[in-house]
C-alpha cells in the first residue's frame, strides 16, 4: 500500500478501494483508460442516481503517482448500526491521537468534526437522498458560519492589536510627559526654596534694621527730653532772678 493511499485511510469518510485509471507509458504520450476493476455490472438507476449524487456531495479524490492516476470515490455500502458506533469511536480516538484541544479554536478538532459529518452525511445520502442534500445545505451553512467567524475573529485580533499599539505609543508619550511635568516641579521646587531662603534673609535683615531704628529714635527721644529738661531747667532759672 502507497504512502498516499496510507494517508487517504486516516480519514473518517469510509471510501471505496482506489482504482487505477490512467497508466503513463513513458515512451508514449497518454494511453487510453484502463481501469482495472471487473467486468461491467448492472446498476439499476436508483443506485446510479445515488451514486452521482455521493459523488456530487464527496467528490472522487484523484492522486497521481509514479506516472499512473488513481482514483478513490466515495462508499455506497450502507451503514449499520455497529458501523456508526465505530465512527464515534474513531473519532474518539483520532481526537486523543491528535491532541485536539476540548474548547476554543483547534483546526484540527474541526477538521475531525468536519470528516465525522461527511460521513454521517454519506450514511444518510445512502438511505435518503433527499436527507442527505439537506444535511448537505446544513454543512454549507455551517462552514460558511464558521468562516465568517474566523473573518471576524482575526479582524478582532488585528483591531486589538492595533488599538493595543495605539495605547502602548500613548502610554509612551504619558510617560514623556510625566517625565517632563517631574522636570519642571522639581525645577519650581527648587525656585521655590531659594526664593524662600532669600525672603528668611530679608526679614532677618528687616528685623535687624527695624530694631535698629527703634534704637537710635529711642536714644534721640532720651537725648531729646535729656536736652528740653535740661533747656526749662535754665530758663527757670533765669526766670528766678
Amino acid at each position: 500500500m502507497t504512502e498516499k493511499e496510507i494517508e487517504y485511510q486516516t480519514t473518517l469518510v469510509r471510501y471505496n478501494n482506489p482504482t487505477l485509471v490512467i497508466r503513463h507509458d513513458d515512451k508514449k504520450g497518454d494511453e487510453e483508460k484502463r481501469p482495472i476493476s471487473g467486468g461491467a455490472v448492472a446498476i439499476s438507476d436508483s443506485r446510479k442516481e445515488t451514486d452521482e449524487i455521493l459523488n456530487s456531495i464527496l467528490p472522487p479524490r484523484c492522486w497521481e503517482e509514479d506516472g499512473q492516476l488513481w482514483m478513490q470515490k466515495v462508499s455506497s455500502t450502507p451503514a449499520t448500526r455497529q458501523d456508526v458506533i465505530n465512527l464515534q469511536e474513531m473519532l474518539d480516538t483520532r481526537l486523543q491521537e491528535r491532541q485536539a484541544r476540548e474548547t476554543g479554536i483547534c483546526p484540527i478538532r474541526a477538521e475531525l468534526y468536519s470528516q465525522c459529518f461527511d460521513e454521517i452525511i454519506r450514511q444518510v445520502t445512502i438511505n435518503c437522498t433527499e436527507r442527505g442534500l439537506l444535511l448537505l445545505r446544513v454543512r454549507d451553512e455551517i462552514n460558511m458560519r464558521d468562516e465568517a467567524y474566523e473573518t471576524l475573529y482575526c479582524s478582532s485580533v488585528a483591531f486589538g492589536m492595533r488599538k493595543a499599539l495605539q495605547a502602548q505609543e500613548g502610554k509612551e508619550q504619558l510617560q514623556e510627559r510625566i517625565k517632563q511635568l517631574e522636570e519642571e516641579k522639581a525645577l519650581l521646587e527648587s525656585t521655590i526654596s531659594d526664593m524662600k531662603t532669600k525672603s528668611d534673609q530679608n526679614e532677618r535683615r528687616n528685623a535687624e534694621l527695624r530694631e535698629s531704628e527703634e534704637k537710635k529714635h529711642a536714644e534721640e527721644i532720651a537725648f531729646l527730653k535729656k536736652t528740653n529738661s535740661q533747656l526749662k531747667s535754665q530758663l527757670e532759672n533765669v526766670i528766678k532772678k
